[in-house]
């Protein structure tokens, strides 16, 4: 998967990619990673599903989408007239539906599919999600491994004890790139109703509150896998993508700042560059990992 520059934009915050259209010139973009979807339609969770907290969201969409045949006839035909890559992020409660889900998108000229094994809005078994289950995480990466040779990039969870562990996992599965983080499971409290602020109790946490916890695992997972990363985590400007890559992400997504300026990730785009030409890099590559630790 060639992108024409490091910059894409994460699943969930960017619809099906036609809501932006008229905002942004959306051919100029890296990638587009879709909404997720799943084999049938699913409503989500209850109101209240979207909700500011400090330097962040809160969000229990609980995956809201129109489900697969759906998307390949009314959503997929717009992408394709792009002519950038499309990457269809893919969720399932279990395995044998990731399978079903990449087989039929076989059929589909797209660039990837991203494996959204993360959501904390949607758990499986003792109330996990697969991300948190280095066994479960290998086996949904290796059964869809087997049946597609589209690009697969795993969608990776920071609420486990190593990152590094389940990044392994999914190099080990055949994952061609990972992507991390996704969102914190967090919680609000109304104070006068004592009651949850969100319908669901808990939402995945983003917005750059999650910043610096993000460029650690990104950090650590880029020094642990010989596969690509694909940084994300409350990038809201320039300075914070090319923090990202400096730790070793090969590619941004930039999720919740799509919400406060829709033309975003165009800035971000030409401030890439001009720092680049500042500091007389002539590849992506003298960027990339160039972090240098004083005690080393």
């Amino acid at each position: 998967m060639r992108l024409k520059n490091p910059v894409i934009v994460s699943s969930g915050t960017f619809g099906y990619g036609e809501e932006y259209e008229g905002l942004i010139d959306l051919k100029k973009l890296g990638a587009i990673v879709t909404k997720s979807v799943t084999l049938e339609e699913k409503k989500g969770n209850s109101p209240p599903r979207i909700v500011e907290t400090s330097s962040g969201i809160l969000n229990s969409i609980g995956l809201e989408n129109v489900g697969l045949e759906r998307f390949i006839k009314e959503k997929l035909v717009f992408l394709k007239k792009l002519k950038i890559p499309v990457i269809v992020s893919i969720a399932a409660e279990i395995l044998e539906d990731y399978v079903k889900l990449a087989k039929r998108l076989n059929k589909e000229d797209i660039a990837g599919i991203e494996l959204n094994v993360s959501c904390p809005n949607v758990q499986s078994k003792n109330n996990l999600t697969f991300a948190q289950n280095k066994d479960e995480l290998g086996k949904i990466v290796k059964a869809v491994r087997r049946i597609t040779d589209l690009p697969l990039v795993a969608k990776l969870s920071p609420n486990v004890t190593d990152i590094k562990e389940m990044a392994k996992e999914a190099e080990a599965g055949g994952s061609d790139a990972i992507s991390l983080v996704n969102t914190f499971l967090s919680t609000a409290i109304d104070i006068e109703k004592r009651e949850p602020v969100l319908g669901n109790f808990t939402g995945g946490l983003s917005g750059p509150a999650i910043k610096p916890i993000a460029l650690r695992m990104v950090y650590e997972v880029a020094n642990t896998v010989d596969i690509s990363v694909i940084g994300m985590g409350g990038i809201m400007n320039t300075e914070d993508a090319l923090e990202f890559l400096i730790c070793g992400a090969d590619a941004v997504s930039i999720g919740t700042a799509n919400f406060i300026n829709p033309g975003i990730t165009l800035k971000i785009i030409e401030g890439i560059r001009e720092y680049m030409r500042n500091h007389q890099m002539k590849s992506l590559n003298d960027l990339i990992g160039s972090l240098r630790i004083k005690n080393e």
